[in-house]
């Protein structure tokens, strides 16, 4: 007679045995994943942390630091922090908290006068800083534009290229640095505006281009802008850096506000990471301005879905601090002076690192330096000359010589000039030659 222990047994054994022919010949669903190539400013960072010189200057991080190299808590952030505590902010509805980060946003980008904020006529969702902005903005476009493609300008910040790839949206570039006079490529970037297909989409730095940091003139803004009115074209704002370009919140946004009043239907993707100092809160927003108050309604509600399926409810203690300093006329003020000041101390280091470099009778042209605005200085170092800066100074950068002048002090900058005109020099007779050529071009 079988018994039952017998028949269990069994059981486990042809189990056990399905098990190992089943292990032998399992999908193997990730073995074909490679790793990701790092993220160029973390691995600087992680390099600039194990490095153990005394001597050693980050300057690749864009977001500010203070005269001491450390970062900084505005005060008016910390007046917002404590005008919101107490609050039950973990039991606040997020749409209430996100509604009053973004209506005082669209004030801050488009005007608190604007007709068309009062009429509605914006559409706006908070967003997770200026990227989640960006990547919010793509997913819009790929769902409702499906054929179009986007202009970026050359360059751009990198991850412009990873969010819009990411929506498998084609991207194209325009011109805009020339490499020759360190400047704005103007008459190539118009023959390009000109030459996309009409009502191409283009995304524009309206200040303290990244990594740049060459703005058009104003008239130059006028001329594009009227050439996107002739080609219909949609202009897309990445505006990390509103205040930080002038040292004026409402002189950074006029390109915008331009754009507005010569009547072009925009799109803008906000951030408060870099001009408030919050980097790590992700507070952000994308706006869309609409033909009408009906049109934003829809808009609104789609980024809403689009948003919701990517990450759900956003953040809710960040926008508190954001829109209490937006929304309180004294806090406000305070943070406009602190952004002036910010603006300030980044301006002085770069006549302070130009003049050291003119003082060591360097033959090169320093004059982009001081020229430039903004967070970044591009400084045209060749790869292997950000290399050497790093092997044998303990400078640490971009490999496209992009300078965070956030991280250059009173008590660095002669250092860092002197390793800039080490670095250089052995390359005399080529920056030799661009500058004459700049100069007389």
């Amino acid at each position: 007679m079988i018994t039952i222990g017998v028949v269990m047994r069994s059981y486990r054994l042809m189990g056990t045995s399905r098990l190992m022919s089943s292990s032998a010949s399992a999908v193997k669903w990730w073995d074909h994943v490679a790793p990701a190539p790092k993220d160029p400013i973390a691995g600087l960072t992680e390099a600039f942390l194990a490095d153990t010189s005394p001597y050693k200057i980050n300057l690749g991080v864009g977001a500010y630091r203070d005269d001491e190299g450390k970062p900084v808590v505005l005060q008016c952030v910390r007046e917002a922090n404590a005008k919101i505590a107490g609050c039950d902010f973990l039991e606040t509805i997020p749409h209430a908290v996100s509604t009053k980060l973004v209506e005082e946003s669209i004030k801050l980008v488009y005007g608190n006068d604007s007709d068309f904020v009062e009429e509605t006529k914006v559409a706006g969702v908070q967003a997770l800083s200026g990227t989640g902005a960006c990547r919010l903005f793509a997913e819009f476009q790929k769902k409702f534009c499906p054929k179009s493609q986007i202009y970026f300008p050359d360059p751009t910040w990198s991850c412009h290229h990873k969010i819009w790839r990411e929506a498998h949206i084609p991207q194209r570039t325009f011109r805009y640095y020339d490499l020759c006079s360190k400047g704005l490529n103007f008459t190539a970037m118009m023959d390009d505006i000109k030459n996309a297909p009409d009502g191409s989409f283009f995304l524009l730095h309206p200040c303290a281009h990244n990594p740049t940091g060459v703005d058009p003139t104003e008239e130059q803004w006028r001329e594009i802008s009227h050439l996107f009115k002739v080609k219909n074209h949609f202009p897309f704002f990445d505006m990390a850096y509103q205040g930080l370009a002038s040292g004026d919140l409402d002189r950074d946004a006029q390109v915008i506000r331009k754009f507005v009043e010569d009547g072009h239907l925009v799109g803008c993707a906000q951030s408060f990471a870099k001009n408030m100092g919050l980097y790590g809160q992700r507070i952000g927003c994308l706006s869309v301005l609409c033909a009408d108050a009906k049109q934003a309604a829809a808009i609104k509600s789609q980024m809403q879905q689009i948003a919701g399926a990517m990450y759900g409810s956003p953040p809710v203690l960040g926008p508190l601090l954001v829109s209490a300093i937006l929304s309180d006329p004294d806090i406000k003020a305070l943070w406009a002076t602190e952004v002036k000041a910010m603006t300030e101390r980044i301006r002085r280091m770069r006549i302070n690192l130009r003049e050291s470099l003119e003082k060591l009778d360097s033959p090169l042209n320093w004059e982009q330096i001081t020229n430039q605005v903004g967070m970044f200085f591009f400084s045209g170092l060749t790869p292997d000359q950000v290399d050497c800066l790093r092997r044998e100074f303990h400078i640490f950068m971009n490999p496209d010589g992009r300078i965070s002048m956030a991280g250059v002090t009173t008590g660095n900058v002669n250092y860092l000039a002197n390793a800039l005109h080490e670095v250089t020099r052995f390359n005399q007779e080529s920056y030799v030659l661009t500058s004459l050529r700049s100069d007389s071009g």
